[in-house]
């Protein structure tokens, strides 16, 4: 102890918790005011110290303290730090993922971020997690290099008995198992989605190997998740086919992440590559129409659990308008279906970590960071560099799900010496060219990059101050999400996961994360342009105030991992 300590201090030490590393905690945590109390008392009688070393031993000292009901040293409990809240563990589950992409192996869309980010999320729910997919010979060497050989054989496939090798190549990152199914006459072409001729034997194939893979590795999941069309025959594989071996007492899960995409084909040719029986091509399983099968309908029936990617969109599809003629269908299952809204990844958006951005920034500077992410975007896409110009920014596929009719019908009145317009993406050529035009039309204000660019994307999200998706249907987004997590406002049709996640701004509360339009209509999307320009230039603290409460929304995965988990639960119960 130092010699300027008094009876009290030493009194308190001995009282101190035995607990090591709480004392270690409580020490350095000395108050200001028990410091200034230390000098004056040092300042005050620094030639009484020896004294009353002589006249009061610390022995007899102690009780005298001890009774004392004011002494000068807080109580350590105070110091010591807050025990950190763990939230209580749910019991535990294996859970297999099957679907035909993952981020960063292979990505088209929204599917491959959820193959990826949802497992890694369920890993910190206390699940263990394998993820199946198809090794296409486009995944990067990087991930190809570090794959590990686990097995093969051979698996019958076809109607006529013609079996095919299959390969298992397994990978392990971020506490997720990923384990690949490698075949050459299925997974050699540079792309995933090909077209429906080659498609249909691929992912037919590909899902009745994943289960085979399953049982060679005598991997027995409680949980098989399989995701959209691609993994469709999966269900219907585990009860016919798989009943009676190790993997057929698994629960299986479908999710929709977009029921306009269902696979699709003639009956003769799914009953040959799958060589399942009769029995299931009725029309209350595979069979649409009068000659089709539909590989996604089969699944819905024979799984346990349908889930789709938002509760606004769980509904929407049970109607006949967005329910792309399986709404009767999904009607009749709508006991086993639910709705959860996708999350985003924090590692990977993140302002204040993205080495994307030329500027990184949080919620407690993003006023003033964001003024200078917009100029490096104006001046990166050639535009004319202006903190006052009103920034839109457009980043989406180029089809009419997307609602880019009612954007090329509205631009001309859009435009004026305040807006800026950025656009990224590709697609349908009747969209790729009139986005060129406009940036033609609007030298300096308008700029369209026909391409996908990760890096131009991030830093859109970032320099935009609003960002458009005005969709006829979607299912759930990631872009509103993305750009509310980087404080940019979304304006939004209220459909899907756009209604669920984005409140319309209410001027009379001054509450809200967006601006939001109902009906599909052109004139519907210029007004709640109008109404975000107006409160961007006319009351600005308001629209601040939106920008830092947008990034302060929680959008992550780990609320939605919790309802998978808890959904998990339900359909194994012990």
């Amino acid at each position: 102890m130092k010699a300027s300590e008094t009876a009290a201090e030493k009194t308190a030490a001995k009282k101190a918790p035995a607990n090591k590393a709480e004392t270690k905690a409580a020490e350095p945590k000395k108050t200001a005011a028990k410091k200034t109390a230390e000098k004056k008392t040092a300042e005050k009688k620094p030639a009484e110290k020896k004294p009353a070393a002589k006249k009061a031993p610390a022995k007899k000292a102690a009780p005298v303290i001890e009774e004392t009901p004011a002494a000068p040293t807080a109580p350590v409990v105070e110091e010591a730090p807050a025990p950190e809240y763990h939230e209580p563990e749910t019991p535990r589950r294996s859970i297999c993922f099957i679907g035909s992409e993952c981020y960063p192996f292979v990505k088209t869309g929204g599917l491959g971020d959820v193959m990826y980010a949802l497992p890694k999320a369920l890993v910190k729910q206390n699940c263990d997690v394998k993820v199946i997919l198809p090794r296409y010979k486009s995944i990067p060497w990087e991930y190809q290099e570090k794959m590990i050989y686990r097995g093969a054989f051979h698996m019958d496939l076809c109607a006529d008995g013609r079996s095919f090798y299959v390969g298992i190549m397994e990978y392990v990152w971020d506490g997720v198992v990923y384990d690949f199914i490698d075949n050459d006459e299925f997974f050699s072409y540079g792309n995933p989605y090909t077209n429906l001729i080659d498609d249909i034997p691929r992912y037919i194939y590909f899902g009745k190997a994943a289960l085979a893979a399953l049982n060679y590795m005598d991997w027995i999941p409680d949980v098989i998740h399989c995701h959209d069309w691609q993994a469709g025959l999966v269900p219907v594989f585990l009860r016919t086919q798989f009943a009676n071996t190790a993997i057929g007492h698994a629960a299986v899960m479908l999710t929709i992440h977009n029921l306009r995409f269902q696979g699709i084909y003639n009956i003769p040719t799914i009953k040959y590559w799958s060589g399942l029986p009769d029995y299931v091509f009725n029309k209350d399983a595979l069979k649409q129409g009068y000659e089709d099968a539909n590989m996604l309908k089969g699944g819905l029936t024979y799984c346990n659990m349908i889930t789709t990617v938002s509760g606004t969109y769980a509904g929407e599809i049970q109607t006949s308008f967005y329910g792309e003629k399986l709404d009767d269908h999904l009607r009749y299952h709508s006991g086993k279906l639910r709705g959860i809204v996708n999350g985003i990844d924090y590692d990977i958006w993140n302002t204040a970590t993205d080495s994307r951005l030329g500027v990184n920034y949080d919620i407690t500077n993003v006023l003033e960071k964001k003024k200078e992410a917009k100029r490096m975007l104006q001046e990166e896409l050639g535009l004319e560099q202006d903190d006052h110009k009103f920034v839109i920014g457009l980043i989406s596929r180029l089809t009419n799900q997307k609602g880019l009719d009612l954007v090329n019908a509205i631009i001309p009145q859009i435009m004026d010496e305040h807006t800026q317009i950025v656009i990224l993406g590709t697609g349908d050529a009747e969209y790729e060219d009139s986005f060129r035009y406009y940036e033609n039309a609007y030298k300096g204000n308008v700029c369209s990059n026909i391409m996908y660019d990760e890096t131009r994307s991030h830093k859109i999200y970032a320099g935009a101050d609003a960002l458009l998706v005005p969709s006829l249907f979607e299912p759930c987004g990631l872009t509103q999400l993305i750009a509310m997590h980087y404080g940019t406002i979304p304006i939004v049709r209220e459909t899907g996961g756009l209604k669920d996640t984005v409140e319309p701004y209410n001027v009379y509360t001054n509450w809200g994360n967006g601006f939001t339009f109902d009906n599909y209509d052109a004139g519907l999307l210029l007004d709640a342009i109008n109404r975000a320009k107006t409160l961007y230039f006319t009351n600005r603290w308001c629209w601040d105030e939106m920008v830092q409460r947008d990034m302060d929304k929680d959008v992550s995965w780990d609320s939605s991992a919790r309802q998978y988990k808890q959904l998990y639960l339900e359909m194994t119960p012990r």
